[in-house]
């Protein structure tokens, strides 16, 4: 029995793969329903800190971040267990610098 394209996308992993999934078969409308889902977590969360027309300056950098969490999460521990022990053996920032690119399997510039 063959799924629909929603209960696919329902199948993934978290709310971006979801987003990553749509945007491969992206369309005017599945655009405009991310679009509003976005705009409307704005206003419900944003209303009265920001003004609405600050919104973009703050809804793409936390989007970006909260990409950049999803895309790192698989690796998190990993990356914090490395992390404790080059603090703990006191190596420096040059050696956390190169190491934790290594354990995440990300190149950071």
């Amino acid at each position: 029995m063959l799924q629909s394209r929603h209960q696919s996308a329902l199948n993934c992993y978290n709310y971006w793969d979801a987003i990553a999934y749509y945007t491969g078969n992206m369309n005017h409308t599945t655009h405009n329903t991310i679009v509003n889902f976005i705009w409307n977590i704005a206003d419900d969360v944003l209303r009265d800190v920001y003004v609405r027309g600050k919104y973009r300056d703050v809804i793409l950098p936390m989007t970006v971040l909260r990409r950049l969490d999803c895309l790192l999460e698989p690796t998190k521990e990993k990356v914090l267990e490395r992390y404790k022990l080059l603090e703990k053996d006191n190596f420096g920032q040059n050696a956390v610098a190169q190491q934790l690119p290594r354990a995440s399997g990300y190149v950071f510039l």
